[in-house]
This record gives structure tokens, C-alpha cells and sequence, in this order.
């Protein structure tokens, strides 16, 4: 079915908003744009390359000892790290520990590892963003589908964007859509508000978009109907710099046909 003009008008409208929201979001001061290194505590404290201070970790606490002179402050009250501070994280938890001149430094576990990011304000990914490139809106790639649960949430292994962590998805069903009459069935995770996040590939990836990208879909209906929109799917942090670790598709989530809709790849 053609969508009618003022129709076509208003999603177009409401799109823009998504993406001129999307495109604020990326740009905070110390967001994902402004990843700059990841590293590895290690056992023994010692010093990281480009971070003031020795890091380490016995593999249940971090630990930084610095001095004054370092120059290194906590971010939350800005107090002067002046001898050892430690922190402890459970898996997949982050914290934006201290920071130095431009760079915070996030403090994270992956893997039951303790990792630290830098995160640097004048990372010219920041300094350089003028917004995601994405493809036209494309009413043709809004679709209604269904969505089947699953009796009880299931926990798959994945892999993620670094090689050295490995992830889980806990999927909680699938949803089930048709494009230009082929049926396609995506695992889908639980989102926010009740709605459902779906890690997809398809034969766009590497060579107009990302490696991989997400779609969030609203909260099913009562009689499980869900729309799909493709315009809204976006890339994972780990497209715009080398250091996320972000969650690969599951086995089968698959498109086997170009989606031509959302963000494109950003470099």
C-alpha cells in the first residue's frame, strides 16, 4: 500500500526528530565518540600507556595510586587523587571514574576483567561530527509484524566487536515480519518501557553500513502486532571508533537482502 502524502509528511517529520535527537545524544562531551584507547588492568599495579598513575587489579577490585602532581581527579566531586583509591564492579558495569585535563577515564569490568577506556573531549571524532550519514527515509521499510515470546528468557553466548570479550544475549523471543514476501524471524531482547531490541545483519553491512546494527521496537500490542521501522535502526558505538565491545547479532538474526534504511556506516 502507497503511503498518502500527509502521512508520509508526518512520519518524515517524526523521523527527523529521531534523528536530530540521536545526533545531540552522540555528541556529549564524554559520550561514545570520545573512546580514545582501551586497556587491561593488570595484576601488579603499573603504568598505562597515555593515563597518568599506576592501575592494577587483583580481579575483584580496581585500584589507582597517583600523586598531586598527576594531576588526576575524581568525576564525581572532583577531589584530587593524592595516594590509592580502588573501586569494585560487577560484569558489564561501567564507571566514570577520574579524569585528567580533556579525558575521563572509565573504569569497567567485561569478561570478569577490569578494563579502562579513555574517553577524551578533543577526540576529533567528536571534534569532527556533523551527524550519522543515514539512507533516505524509506516508508517501504516499516513493516507490521508479530512478536512470539518465548516461555522463559533464553541466555545464548556471542561475540562482541573486541575478540577478547566474549558476550551474552538473553533473548526473550522473536519477531516475525515479511519483506517484499520473504518471512524473517529476528531473536529480540528486552529493551526499555517494554520494548523489544533486535541486533541484526544484513547485506548492507561493510559496504554501505556498519558491521552490524540494532533496531528498538516498540512495546507489542496486546495481540503481540509490533512495527518494524528500519529508518530507525542505528549503529552500536563500536562503528564510530575501535574500542566498544558491543554485542554481536545471534546466530540467525539475518536479513539476506540489503536494508537500505537507518544509519550508514560512519567511516
Amino acid at each position: 500500500m502507497t503511503t498518502q502524502a500527509p502521512e508520509l509528511t508526518r512520519l518524515t517529520e517524526r523521523w527527523d526528530r529521531f534523528r536530530a535527537g540521536r545526533n545531540t545524544a552522540l555528541a556529549a562531551e564524554h559520550g561514545w565518540l570520545t573512546l580514545t584507547s582501551f586497556q587491561w588492568l593488570p595484576a601488579e599495579p603499573a603504568a598505562l600507556e597515555g593515563i597518568p598513575g599506576l592501575w592494577g587489579s587483583d580481579g575483584t577490585t580496581a585500584s589507582l595510586t597517583a600523586a598531586a602532581g598527576d594531576g588526576l581527579t575524581l568525576v564525581e566531586g572532583g577531589a584530587a587523587v593524592a595516594g590509592t583509591i580502588t573501586a569494585a564492579l560487577a560484569d558489564e558495569e561501567s564507571l566514570l571514574w577520574v579524569r585528567f585535563g580533556s579525558v575521563v577515564v572509565e573504569l569497567g569490568m567485561r569478561a570478569n576483567r577490569y578494563m579502562v577506556r579513555t574517553r577524551d573531549a578533543r577526540s576529533p571524532v567528536l571534534t569532527q561530527f556533523t551527524g550519522v550519514p543515514v539512507f533516505g527515509y524509506n516508508p517501504g521499510l516499516v513493516v507490521t509484524g508479530t512478536f512470539e515470546p518465548y516461555a522463559e528468557p533464553r541466555s545464548v553466548d556471542i561475540a562482541t566487536a573486541n575478540p577478547e570479550v566474549p558476550g551474552v544475549a538473553v533473548l526473550v523471543g522473536e519477531v516475525v515480519f515479511a519483506l517484499n514476501g520473504t518471512s524473517h524471524r529476528l531473536a529480540a531482547e528486552q529493551g526499555r518501557l517494554g520494548s523489544l531490541l533486535v541486533t541484526f545483519l544484513d547485506d548492507t553491512n561493510n559496504v554501505t553500513s556498519s558491521h552490524w546494527r540494532k533496531l528498538e521496537v516498540a512495546r507489542p500490542r496486546p495481540d503481540g502486532t509490533v512495527v518494524v521501522d528500519f529508518n530507525r535502526a542505528i549503529n552500536y558505538p563500536s562503528a564510530f571508533t575501535d574500542y566498544g565491545t558491543c554485542p554481536a547479532p545471534v546466530a540467525g538474526n539475518r536479513i539476506n537482502a540489503p536494508i537500505e534504511a537507518g544509519e550508514r556506516s560512519p567511516r
